[in-house]
């Protein structure tokens, strides 16, 4: 994904944002024991609104025609841009996913909104590793329903 354009998503993109989600959600299913709530999301209103970027590059090996490679789902609010979903397909993974984080950074400045906020479920420790590499700190821990959330923010500089 290092050389990926990124574009706001259109509505023929909706399958492939669900596939993009629903891959890079899968494996966390049995490790928490319910669906992630970004597989549950209404993807096209998502994209209808207007909060999904795309991620375009070549499939690997960089054959063939470009085709959705990950994802952010970006909500601003007045204080904030809430980061909602960064997904990433399997096989692109570990291919430049900061650069999407990066598209949401520079979208909160352009908004002019100071920090930029998200969730990550406390099993996906994954994510535990990458957020603060990338400059996000950990400010609460959360139990809401069947899910345990570590909410981090990240101020603009």
């Amino acid at each position: 994904m290092t050389h990926a354009r990124i574009r706001p998503a259109a509505p023929a993109d909706v399958p492939a944002v669900k596939a993009v989600i629903d891959a890079a959600f899968a494996p966390y299913v049995a490790r928490i024991g319910v669906v992630p709530v970004p597989m549950e999301a209404d993807h096209a209103a998502n994209v209808a609104a207007g909060r999904v970027f795309v991620a375009d590059a070549p499939e690997a090996g960089g054959t063939g025609p470009a085709r959705v490679a990950g994802l952010v789902v970006l909500e601003p609010r007045a204080d904030h841009l809430y980061l909602d979903v960064v997904a990433v397909r399997p096989d692109a993974q570990g291919t430049g996913v900061g650069r999407l984080l990066e598209f949401a950074e520079n979208r909160a400045r352009a908004l002019g909104l100071p920090e930029i906020r998200l969730y990550t479920n406390a099993m996906m420790w994954e994510n535990q590793r990458i957020y603060p590499r990338l400059g996000y700190e950990a400010v609460e821990r959360r139990v809401s329903g069947p899910y345990d959330r570590i909410h981090y923010r990240k101020r603009r500089r």
